[in-house]
């Protein structure tokens, strides 16, 4: 079996006790932001998956637009990363 050198672990456990891999992460030509993809990115960063540095280039977001999702889902949860609800929580 093969496997492809990366930087940083392969794995990581996350708080509930599940594990999240290289393999959970969005792709790097991702153009339509969901907000599980969006919410993988954050958890990848936050468990030490995935650097902020190296998700901001891989993805090509600004370190503005990174840092809005990880408050929206510091304060209101996975669904504040939701498009349609956007609006709703910059207003709270």
């Amino acid at each position: 079996m093969y496997l492809k050198k990366v930087n940083g672990p392969r794995s990581v456990t996350l708080a509930d006790g599940s594990v999240m891999t290289q393999s959970d992460l969005p792709p790097a030509n991702t153009k339509r932001w969901v907000a599980s993809r969006k919410a993988s990115v954050v958890r990848g960063v936050a468990y030490g998956l995935i650097t902020q540095s190296e998700a901001l280039k891989r993805y090509q977001i600004s370190a503005d637009e990174f840092q809005e999702w990880v408050r929206a889902v510091t304060e209101h949860g996975e669904d504040a990363l939701k498009t349609t609800t956007i609006q709703k929580y910059r207003q709270l």
